[in-house]
């Protein structure tokens, strides 16, 4: 184990097999699959937090929830029991922490450790980490990498360019880091943003404070559904839990690949529906600038709204809906292009977050740092020509565990393999030469995405090199198509029989 000196220094522990960095729902998913289907194995999770949970610890605004239901959200091997389907962050935090504690995976997390850097030796066949623990700095070996660390950046969300800010003379917060002290109860309070985060805090807030206004500048396309899935609740009154789940878990599956595809077909239908769904919410307090955006249903993810909160919220005249343009802030509140003043006494920026790639790690192969973008991606969790890592990057257009549990799954078959023929590196082999078609695996407009493009992998038309966003197609093509597929090379230590990673495949990586 690490000493307690603050020098870097060489652990005494033998390679682990696998490293999993980040103990969210992806890490926790992976080391649930690496229990049950790779039992023995010696894994880690390295966690920077002092506690699981990911993006559910991080994010402590009022009203904290999934935007997905949990039946999807949640795992395939473990059923969501609560009676609430669209459920709150502390519940989320519960279901990790039972699912951490029943399956024996918290004494293999190490608290309080950050990754630094990861260093492919193709000498040996290993990974070597450098982390900074509780110990100080050290360094460890594993064999293969899984990264749940998320696609957004903990330290710096995005700081919208507003000006004025400096001239408030109330407080200004950042949904990222929300004051635990924060006492907004009868103030005025601005919202700025339009998505996911600001459609959860509005209703939040109003609920104490004087009067909270959503400022946007572009509206977003929102749906209402009922928090509770009454049918859900129905099936496990009346049938085994687990087959309830899963009855669940399919209906939600097949009703969001229906909604996404007809809205990419007949967006028309989808804006008449869900501006109807508005109307009706909002009878004549509904405003078309507020509610009707500039581009159609799912070229930027849904909004959920959960019983209707933040329309319930605007009858009420606890909030409101304002559509324009930043002139300025200033001392008392935000001045507006149309000469309209919002008086506040708090203003929160939900502007969004900032994408990174590979959790900020500095990635090297033999010394060489790894350019991502000029990588592609292998079956949507490994990476060209890259040996012995994955990484889960979640679905755009549903729960980012249906993708979570995939991948998982696959990597737990793909070290079964290796194991049982003897192998100990797996490469995505992409030859220099290749005559690949390159595919938009991002085809949302969503602002976070368009400023991270230049980070991204690359992506193809060929289904082995992308990264897929339908998950009914890529559940049965995972699990039908053979692990050794011909571009997936198994070698033995390197040590053994390959001293290094073939020559074509070093050009290529550089």
């Amino acid at each position: 184990m690490m000493a307690a000196s603050a020098a870097q220094h060489e652990t005494t522990d033998a390679p682990l097999d696998m490293v999993i960095v980040g103990a969210g729902i992806s890490g926790i998913g992976m080391a649930a699959h690496m229990q049950q289907m790779c039992p023995g194995r010696r894994y880690a999770v390295l966690e920077r937090r002092d506690r699981i949970g990911g993006t559910w610890d991080l994010f402590r605004y009022p009203g904290v929830r999934s935007d997905s239901d949990m039946h999807t959200l949640g795992f395939v091997f473990e059923p969501w029991r609560h009676e609430k389907s669209i459920a709150d962050g502390p519940s989320i935090l519960e279901y990790l922490d039972r699912i951490a504690d029943e399956r024996g995976i918290r004494p293999h997390i190490r608290f309080g450790t950050q990754v630094l850097s990861a260093n492919w030796d193709s000498g040996a066949g290993l990974w070597r980490l450098e982390v900074d623990g509780p110990d100080g700095r050290g360094q460890i070996a594993t064999r293969f990498i899984l990264l749940g660390s998320g696609y957004y950046d903990y330290d710096a969300p995005y700081d919208a360019p507003i000006p004025g800010k400096d001239q408030f003379a109330g407080t200004i917060v950042h949904p990222q880091f929300w004051p635990n002290d924060l006492d907004y109860a009868g103030k005025r309070v601005v919202v700025i943003g339009s998505g996911a985060t600001a459609v959860t805090v509005v209703p939040a807030m109003a609920k104490t404070a004087a009067h909270v206004t959503m400022l946007q500048r572009t509206p977003t396309w929102m749906a209402s559904r009922p928090a509770k899935d009454g049918i859900a609740n129905f099936l496990r009154r009346v049938l085994p839990e687990m087959l309830a789940y899963r009855l669940t878990r399919f209906k939600n599956i097949q009703m969001q690949s229906m909604v996404f595809h007809r809205a990419r077909k007949n967006p028309d239908k989808i804006k008449a529906y869900l501006t109807k769904q508005t109307q009706d919410q909002l009878g004549s307090q509904y405003q078309a600038r507020d509610f009707t955006p500039p581009y159609d249903p799912w070229t930027q993810r849904l909004c959920l709204v959960p019983d209707g909160d933040l329309f319930a919220a605007m009858r009420d005249g606890k909030a409101s809906v304002v559509t324009d343009q930043i002139a300025t802030i200033d001392a008392t509140g935000v001045q507006l292009q149309s000469g309209t003043h919002l008086d506040a006494d708090v203003i929160v920026t939900a502007t969004g977050l900032t994408m990174t790639m590979a959790g900020k790690i500095a990635f090297a192969m033999d010394g060489v740092p790894i350019d991502w973008s000029e990588h592609y991606y292998y079956k949507a969790c490994m990476f060209s020509n890259v040996p012995n890592l994955a990484a889960v990057f979640g679905y755009l257009n549903a729960s980012w565990t249906l993708r979570a549990d995939i991948i998982s799954d696959y990597v737990c078959r793909l070290l079964n393999l290796m194991e049982a023929r003897g192998a100990s590196v797996a490469t995505p082999v992409l030859p220099a030469n290749h005559d690949l078609v390159d595919l938009d695996a991002f085809d949302l407009s969503s602002g976070y995405i368009s400023r991270a493009r230049h980070l991204l992998p690359k992506s193809a038309t060929d289904m082995r090199w992308r990264l897929n966003q339908d998950y009914v197609r890529d559940r049965a093509w995972m699990k039908s198509d053979p692990i050794d597929d011909g571009a997936l090379r198994l070698d033995p230590a390197p040590a053994a029989a390959h001293p290094a990673l073939p020559e074509e495949v070093l050009e290529a990586a550089e």
